[in-house]
């Protein structure tokens, strides 16, 4: 975006008699110039000496503010709706205040000039209209004689319209601009206006920056008749803590900055504004209280000093940043995201990349430093695929247990580290392999087909799938997957352990019965009696044969107690207590870390770890 001269104009809300009004206070076009005490005149231009926790104040407002970069907008009024909008949007403005906020924004702005007209105008009205009528002749005259103006055309249709006293700005036929401060701008200038007051309808401070696409004229925002581009305002409740006038003038004598001037055009994200400011701050020399006197102003220098030094290093921040659909492309094609268009191709890109490297990533394993981790990580993917392997064998019969769930972690990982050049990656089955296995052994029970021979084929399918998605480069769709794709899967997992540590407390309650009557007498009475069909020898002794063993012998369950359920209350209630115990223990455990339990050492550490 190129950059124009900034004329800034600072105002606060005052209010004048029962109405609120936007009151001009200060301006820069390189230096400051204030209203002097009084309201009667400006003062000379000086260099501007702001308080170092003004601009701390500031840069904290646009880190929380509002920030809205390139807003199409062509008036005040539409201004104001995309910022409070924002701002309701963001959770910062109530509703209920929006009104009132906009209220504030669009009163009456009063500017110095105008201040002491009506001044004047107020001691010799006759004479004052008699004047005027004589200035606009004369204006019409020489109004294209005038080597000092602007000569756009804008500027000029501007002029005549001020010169007959017609000039409708934001709704207010009384406004007349500054024609004559005009000299003293730069052509092509373009506004910073500041904004800044406290109204007792706010319970906290509001803030928003704005940078419209293109310069707008805003009617009486401006006491000089420029397009504004930069919006600061800055609206809060009376008696804060914060000194608006002061965090004003900051962000105001940071618009005439040189650097920061190029930053606020070019920048594209908070961040570029931020990073302006911590460059300002750099830059900035502090003068110590009491050793020197603040009511003194400080002379412009006769030689504006070069600002080249302080380019120098900042060169990278204010430059032209790359397009970004070209810079993610090139991202893409360094990291193997990018289909080559042949067969095969990302695989031998891969191992092209692969190939440098391949032997120093075994080498440097053996460090020092890289033997602890490997250690840990061993411990650390051991433990899942015992866990899961004791899971997969509840699930699939005894098929695949921890034996099977262990060796195949070791052949995989071996496989995967060995191909891929990353010795320390091991793979081991995980919540939804358990649910998957799940499946597939229910099924093939339900339709009598043989579990691991049905499991073969599903593999071979599977190594054939992702043969063909490596030949035809299909990795690079990688790229598309976005976080929401990434968090869908962490909830799905999360869902499954949090579904499979219910089920299995279910299951023991189940197996494990509490007994919700305990003053009722059970009857356990139930014998084994022989039948028929029994093969056992003759003086086998029944009477002494258990439940579950009878229809082992083919015997016949007798007695009125053989459905009653036996029932072992400390089992159910105890899964209970540690089902509940490890939930708050992890929960106490994740948050310990920012506990004050240990020194603020000791947690650093162990956060690291």
């Amino acid at each position: 975006m190129e950059s124009h001269p900034l004329f800034s104009e600072m105002e606060e809300l005052v209010k004048e008699g029962d109405e609120l009004e936007w009151k001009e206070t200060a301006r820069w076009i390189k230096f400051e110039e204030d209203v002097e005490e009084g309201g009667n005149r400006w003062s000379k231009p000086h260099v501007a000496t702001l308080s170092l926790h003004s601009l701390f104040e500031l840069r904290s407002l646009i880190l929380n503010g509002s920030v809205i970069l390139d807003m199409e907008a062509s008036s005040l009024e539409q201004v104001a709706d995309n910022v409070l909008d924002n701002m309701v949007a963001d959770g910062a403005l109530g509703y209920d205040s929006r009104e009132k906020v906009k209220d504030a924004l669009l009163r009456r702005h009063r500017h110095q000039h105008e201040r002491r007209n009506h001044n004047n105008m107020s001691r010799l009205p006759l004479i004052r209209s008699l004047a005027d009528i004589g200035r606009n002749h004369s204006s019409c005259k020489s109004a294209g004689n005038d080597e000092g103006m602007v000569k756009s055309p804008s500027s000029l249709s501007m002029q005549r319209n001020h010169s007959s006293g017609d000039l409708p700005m934001n709704g207010d036929i009384n406004h007349k601009s500054n024609v004559h401060f005009m000299r003293k701008i730069p052509p092509g200038a373009e506004a910073s206006n500041i904004l800044v007051g406290e109204v007792d309808f706010l319970e906290k401070t509001l803030s928003a920056f704005v940078r419209l696409k293109t310069g707008t004229l805003m009617g009486d925002l401006t006491e000089v008749p420029v397009p504004t581009r930069f919006m600061f305002v800055l609206l809060g409740p009376p008696n804060s803590n914060s000194s608006f006038h002061e965090i004003g003038r900051a962000m105001a004598t940071l618009m005439s900055d040189e650097i920061f001037h190029e930053v606020a055009y070019r920048a594209k994200k908070r961040d570029h504004l931020l990073a302006g400011i911590d460059e300002f701050l750099d830059a900035v020399t502090v003068l110590p209280p009491g050793e020197w006197d603040p009511a003194i102003r400080i002379e412009p220098p006769a030689a504006i000093p070069s600002q080249d030094v302080r380019k120098r290093p900042n060169d990278n921040n204010i430059k032209e940043e790359p397009d970004e659909e070209e810079e993610e492309q090139r991202q893409r094609e360094e990291s193997g995201l990018a289909r080559s268009g042949r067969l095969f191709g990302g695989l031998i890109n891969d191992l092209k990349r692969k190939k440098p490297w391949y032997w120093s990533d075994f080498k440097d394993a053996l460090a020092i430093q890289c033997v602890a981790s490997w250690i840990f990580l061993y411990f650390a993917c051991l433990s899942p695929i015992i866990t899961f392997g004791g899971l997969l064998g509840e699930a699939t019969g005894k098929n695949m247990a921890a034996m099977e769930s262990l060796i195949s972690g070791f052949v995989c990982g071996m496989g995967y580290g060995f191909f891929s050049g990353q010795p320390l990656t091991i793979l081991g089955s995980t919540g939804p392999v358990l649910v998957f296995e799940t499946i597939v052994f229910e099924f093939c029970r339900q339709v009598g087909w043989n579990y691991m021979s049905f499991r073969f084929c599903i593999g071979t399918w599977i190594t054939i799938i992702l043969v063909t998605l490596v030949a035809i480069d299909a990795s690079a769709f990688v790229c598309y997957i976005t976080r929401f794709t990434e968090e869908n899967f962490a909830t799905l997992i999360a869902f499954i352990f949090i579904y499979k540590a219910v089920e299995n407390v279910i299951s023991i309650g189940k197996k494990y019965p509490l007994n919700t009557h305990p003053d009722e007498v059970l009857n356990y009475e139930c014998y084994c009696l022989p039948s028929n069909y029994s093969r056992v020898p003759e003086r086998f002794n029944w009477t002494l044969v258990e439940k579950e063993s009878c229809q082992l012998y083919n015997g016949t369950l007798a007695g009125g107690g053989c459905d009653t359920k036996v029932y072992v209350p400390d089992v159910f209630l105890m899964s209970i207590i540690l089902f509940l115990g490890t939930f708050v223990i992890s929960v106490i455990l994740k948050d310990f870390k920012n506990s004050l339990f240990f020194p603020a050492k000791v947690n650093t550490k162990s956060s690291i770890e």
